[in-house]
């Protein structure tokens, strides 16, 4: 068979790639990597790093790609038959991966490679390499070994099907409105759904769970009794509490079964529980200091969220007449207090960011800071609303990405980044390989020919991604393990990402950006100015919200008796932390993809971790900025070099000392949230 999975001349040939290719090009790679695995193992084969890396690193990395492009498309183009062939295929990739990972022999000739033989990039890889043999269960032996492998091969089985049930009652969920219903919702949403209706030969307007139908009902719908549906239905998915046949997507056992095989992992390894692993390769030192410095932050934003509360309630009952609000009834509160205070709506503001305008602008800063040039690009693609670009600097190429913004059936829900491969100074031709990432959207598309309308959140998450993106592509890093992402601490990972954010708060970024869908004209200055004032509107409760999560998902991972039920846990945490306590049916937790099906297990603190970082760094760009707020080139070029290039080779505080001069502080981040 032709097999496009088999094919790494150039990028990934996505229009070609189909189920029954995966089969004999996974059975064709593992082959190939056990081959090289053997070679490198022998005994007669040199302890020396390129030696090994010319061998093995090409065949593994070979694997890894043609995975990627197959999980890759599994998670933005689901159809049954892809579904079933990446399931099929995951447990001996798994397998392969668990078991190189725990290769003693590989592990003694890692260990009797001469440090000072290698070069600054490749003694951090070999450091991270040791270390990640021991996390991989190498020094394990007999039925220790044979047990850590199982449990590496069921946790994949069982984060597959959780993240598969997440998305069927996601997407099994369909509320048929009639127009009286939809009073306050926006227009092009109405548009969305009427459309959506019709295709399916139905009355009414069709009502989904996606994030671009989802939220602008709960926050507009003047009919609570259609919010409720949505609220009842969005948080019970996945769940024992979900309605009628969607209850067969129930993940709570599967929670269970991930967190008692989790803690079995770590027992294993020496480990009193998962939580210690989890740190074990991050900026973190322990679980207990990730706990000190969640509450630390909660005693410091509470305050600010009882008084957003106070606030709420306050206007309900004086303007809105809901006297007991419920808790579908918040974001409608919310959205209204901040009309009424601020004087515009997320509405308003959507109509001036037009997808296309707001890429331009986005593209624009990128290229003023970071002194490069984004330009469009071909290859094959999954949908034809994918675009692809490349990255250049003096005419030279230093990156090229794919950008999937829409929502549609069959893509997971959220955002993220993606390598499709990494910068690496190839060790078989010595040729550089140039680095590829996916960023991937669920933003609403366009309706009747116009252009998709992004809210300013989205503006903010199109960003946020670009910073990973960015920190994967920019980076001057030849050693594959280390260059871009690879080989940063997780909880130093969304720094990048975080930092970018800060830009769509910026008047000299935000005026390039936006052209009303209509008229055509740029976002009013008074319009932008409300947008600031607003800015920190709720901070307190979005902090506490994800200091909750962040809060559960580490007890979780050190407190909690795998055998018990989870939700008493939840709830507990919910007391101590949240400040509007959500009704016993909901289930936010079965839905809760990052933890258990997205590599944050003990690690969801990365966010709040990283975003002090991230503050304190865009904090420098505020110190130099110019007089008119434009951002300061030298500064720009500082920061590339220190983080952006330096990639994963050395460790994030360094990078971090390297920028700013010393080490973070809680100061800047919050003050940009209104809680100094």
């Amino acid at each position: 068979m032709n097999n496009p999975l088999l094919d790494f001349s150039d990028l990934p040939l996505f229009d070609q790639i189909r189920p029954e290719h995966v089969a004999p090009a996974v059975q064709t790679l593992l082959s190939e990597a056990e081959t090289a695995l053997a070679a490198v193992t022998a005994a007669q084969f040199p302890a020396q790093w390129t030696a090994i890396a010319a061998v093995l690193d090409i065949a593994t990395e070979r694997l890894g790609r043609a995975w990627g492009a197959v999980s890759h498309l599994n998670s933005v183009a689901d159809t049954p038959e892809l579904r079933a062939a990446f399931n099929a295929a995951l447990p001996q990739v798994t397998e392969f991966w668990t078991r190189l990972g725990a290769d003693e022999r590989l592990y003694a000739k890692y260990k009797a490679i001469d440090p000072a033989s290698l070069n600054t990039e490749q003694r951090q890889a070999h450091r991270n390499a040791m270390r990640n043999f021991v996390l991989g269960g190498a020094e394990l032996t007999g039925v220790a070994r044979e047990r850590f492998a199982q449990i590496q091969e069921r946790q994949a089985e069982l984060a597959q099907k959780f993240s598969e049930n997440a998305l069927d009652a996601t997407d099994s969920f369909a509320h048929y409105a009639h127009e009286a219903d939809l009073d306050g919702v926006p227009d092009d949403v109405k548009q969305t759904a009427l459309a959506a209706a019709r295709t399916e030969g139905k009355d009414g307007y069709k009502l989904t769970l996606k994030m671009p139908c989802y939220l602008p009902v709960m926050q507009f719908a003047h009919s609570s009794a259609l919010r409720e549906v949505l609220y009842r239905a969005y948080v019970t998915r996945a769940s024992d509490q979900a309605a009628g046949d969607a209850v067969k997507f129930d993940n709570s056992a599967l929670i269970r079964d991930i967190l008692a095989l989790r803690q079995d992992e770590a027992q294993l390894l020496g480990y009193r529980n998962f939580g210690e692993v989890s740190v074990v390769p991050k900026m973190a030192e322990s679980p207990g200091q990730v706990i000190t410095f969640l509450r630390d932050l909660a005693r410091k934003a509470r305050p600010y969220a009882e008084r957003d509360v106070a606030d709420l309630r306050a206007f309900a009952a004086q303007h809105l007449g809901i006297a007991d609000p419920q808790p579908w009834d918040w974001p409608f509160i919310s959205e209204k207090l901040k009309e009424a205070r601020y004087a515009f709506s997320e509405q308003e503001v959507k109509q001036y960011f037009t997808a296309p305008k707001v890429l331009a602008g986005l593209f624009k800063i990128i290229e003023t800071l970071f002194e490069v040039s984004i330009r469009p690009d071909n290859a094959p693609v999954w949908h034809p609303s994918v675009v692809f670009y490349r990255i250049e600097r003096g005419g030279a190429l230093v990156g090229q990405f794919y950008l999937d913004q829409p929502a549609r059936t069959g893509k997971r829900g959220g955002a993220w980044m993606d390598d499709v491969r990494a910068r690496w100074q190839r060790p078989d031709t010595g040729a550089l390989q140039t680095p590829v990432a996916h960023l991937v959207c669920n933003f609403a598309d366009g309706v009747d020919g116009k252009p998709a309308l992004l809210t300013h959140d989205d503006v903010t998450t199109l960003f946020h991604e670009f910073g990973h993106g960015l920190h994967h592509m920019l980076t001057q890093v030849n050693e594959r393990d280390v260059s871009g992402i690879s080989g940063v601490e997780w909880d130093a990972v969304e720094l990048p990402s975080q930092f970018m954010e800060n830009f769509c708060w910026e008047w000299d970024v935000l005026k390039h950006m936006t052209a009303h869908v209509q008229t055509g004209e740029p976002l009013p200055r008074t319009l932008f100015d409300k947008m600031i004032a607003a800015k920190n509107f709720q901070s307190g409760m979005q902090t506490l919200r994800q200091i909750e999560f962040a809060l559960f998902d580490m007890l979780l991972h050190t407190e909690h008796d795998p055998a018990q039920d989870f939700m008493p846990l939840l709830d507990l945490v919910r007391t101590e932390v949240a400040v509007l306590q959500p009704p016993a049916f909901s289930r936010t937790a079965h839905t809760f993809s990052h933890i258990f099906a997205g590599g944050y297990a003990a690690g969801y603190y990365s966010y709040k971790w990283a975003e002090v970082l991230s503050a304190d760094a865009y904090a420098a760009f505020e110190e130099t900025a110019g007089k008119d707020g434009s951002p300061n080139v030298e500064t720009g070029r500082k920061y590339r070099e220190t983080i952006l290039e330096a990639g994963g080779s050395r460790p994030a505080m360094e990078s971090f000392k390297a920028f700013r001069g010393r080490e973070p502080s809680l100061d800047a981040l919050l003050r940009h949230q209104g809680m100094a």
